[in-house]
């Protein structure tokens, strides 16, 4: 069984139906761990143990699960608010169901830790979304507890104190979160080093990602993501930030392209962008060091 080491590098992949096609596909750039997502459109029946099975043949350590949704588009903020996660009504049953197999996929395959986007939390309290979508969290929370499971929130759709109190009137031991900087860079919410100092005690894993903030002068748009250390993260200073919070996980790139699913025969990935995830994986392991 593969020991990692702390802040490891790791990165984000996509779930299928052939798991060893992708974990080789991830092992070929040299890493041992990742974060495994899966969309609504995968079949998770009988998938637990097939992935078991690939993950203990290629000793390679899943550090956390995510759930994507059916329906959900990133295209601008309003479409983000109408489309991602817990907010929209009309698919938060149908959400909560897919959400507790994915839970059960995670417990299938051993790992710590599920994830995803519950969409925008809104900053008032009286808002007649904000009752409702905590209360489905504190119901996602006792599922994951049953199971030894973290929940982890992944950040970025609100400013760093509005999410704080919504961790805090949820009020569950194994609410954490995931912590993506480039998240509160593209959405213009936060800046990044200053909400890392502020959730710091709640973050249980982190995505390297990077961007530029949203054009101000056009409202609604999302800010462009960069290559990592080509944004404006600062990368070096949040790894210095982790450490002076305590962090010693997993450091995992997220570069929202997706891994060809064509190999040659050696397993070697062919993988949209590989240069800046190559120059990503050099970059942390330096800062790392």
């Amino acid at each position: 069984m593969v020991t990692l080491r702390p802040l490891e590098v790791g990165l984000m992949f996509w779930g299928e139906r052939e798991p060893l096609r992708m974990i080789r596909a991830v092992k070929s750039l040299g890493l041992r761990c990742g974060h495994l997502g899966f969309t609504g459109a995968v079949d998770l029946a009988g998938l637990g143990e097939v992935y078991r099975k690939a993950l203990a043949d290629e000793d390679f350590v899943i550090t956390a699960v995510f759930a994507a949704y059916d329906g959900e588009s990133y295209a601008d903020i309003p479409t983000v608010l109408d489309t991602v996660g817990f907010i929209p009504a009309a698919t938060r049953e149908a959400r909560e169901k897919r959400t507790y197999e994915v839970v059960d996929m995670t417990a299938a395959i051993g790992v710590p830790i599920f994830a995803c986007h519950i969409g925008f939390v809104p900053e008032d309290h009286s808002d007649p979304v904000y009752a409702p979508v905590r209360d489905m969290v504190r119901r996602i929370c006792d599922y994951c507890a049953s199971k030894g499971i973290i929940f982890a929130l992944e950040t970025g759709q609100e400013p760093a104190d509005t999410l704080l109190h919504f961790l805090e009137d949820v009020d569950r031991p194994n609410l954490k979160l995931n912590f993506d900087p480039a998240n509160l860079v593209l959405y213009g919410t936060s800046e990044p080093i200053a909400a890392l100092k502020l959730l710091g005690k709640h973050v249980v894993s982190v995505h390297c990602k990077d961007g530029k903030w949203p054009d101000r002068s056009k409202p609604g748009t999302l800010g462009t993501e960069m290559p990592l250390g080509d944004g404006a993260v600062d990368i070096g200073w949040f790894v210095s930030t982790l450490r002076q919070v305590g962090y010693t996980g997993a450091l995992t790139i997220e570069r929202e392209v997706a891994l060809d699913q064509d190999m040659d025969d050696r397993h070697q990935a062919k993988l949209a962008h590989v240069d800046d995830i190559r120059k990503a994986i050099a970059l942390l392991e330096k800062l790392r060091g």
